[in-house]
């Protein structure tokens, strides 16, 4: 059974930093496009991040524009993780982010959450201003 468990969220104010982590089990991700979306109060789930595989071992990085030059995402093959390190937090950063990883392999950044079949649980992040 193919699991995917976030951590790291909280509460922090507006300027500071969290580093989502999120661990999958069930199965290896190394190669395949793993992400994080999130969704806030009353809002439609919204991409965030992604990568895709450049060649073995090796990974590319793609943001949504409301968080490039803050967000980093970045992934360890060997603990089949991703994580997203938010820095200069904003209060409209405020949502439940979730993991995301796709057992489909692809050339394009995914940044649609239909091209994802598997899902963490979600981890909440509220920035206070």
């Amino acid at each position: 059974q193919v699991q995917l468990v976030e951590s790291g969220g909280g509460l922090v104010h507006t300027g500071g930093s969290l580093r989502l982590s999120c661990a999958a089990s069930g199965r290896t991700f190394n190669t395949y496009p793993m992400g994080w979306f999130r969704q806030a109060p009353g809002k439609e789930r919204e991409f965030v991040a992604t990568t895709r595989s450049s060649r073995p071992g090796a990974y590319e990085g793609y943001n949504a524009d409301s968080v490039k030059g803050r967000f980093i995402i970045s992934r360890d093959n060997g603990k089949n993780s991703v994580y997203l390190q938010m820095n200069s937090l904003k209060p409209e950063d405020t949502a439940v982010y979730y993991c995301a990883a796709s057992i489909h392999g692809s050339p394009n950044f995914y940044t649609t959450s239909g091209s994802y079949e598997y899902w963490g649980q979600g981890t909440r992040v509220t920035v206070s201003s």
